[in-house]
């Protein structure tokens, strides 16, 4: 099991920037990928980025390019989230999750934080 608990999401003016962080437990984490994940009221959960375990390779959705950087620190077992240049459209709640695989899909992620709140004002 790879528990998952994210963090640093809150209020921001378009334009402004913030960073998440998704703190991970339990099982080895190095050895999973992880991804960041939104979700708008009245719309489906989607890819934001995702980052492989050794923190080599980092793929974006095209919405976020240029914008958004995924990190990690292994030995800290967290991820992060830096965003910047953040607009209205950005707004949802974010989710940080775990896969054995590198995917851009959300089914294949087995494990999930419970998300937070990123709310962006124009």
């Amino acid at each position: 099991q790879v528990q998952l608990v994210e963090s640093g999401g809150g209020l921001v003016q378009a334009g402004g920037s913030l960073r998440l962080s998704c703190a991970a437990s339990g099982r080895t984490f190095s050895g999973y990928a992880m991804g960041w994940f939104r979700q708008a009221p009245g719309k489906e959960r989607e890819f934001v980025g995702r980052i492989t375990w050794s923190g080599g390779s980092t793929y974006y959705a095209d919405s976020v390019k240029g914008r958004f950087t995924i990190s990690r620190d292994n030995a800290k077992n967290t991820v992060y989230l830096q965003m910047n240049s953040l607009k209205p459209e950005d707004t949802a709640v974010y989710y940080c999750a775990a896969s054995r695989l590198l995917s851009t899909i959300v089914r294949d992620y087995g494990y999930w934080g419970q998300g937070t709140q990123v709310t962006v004002s124009s």
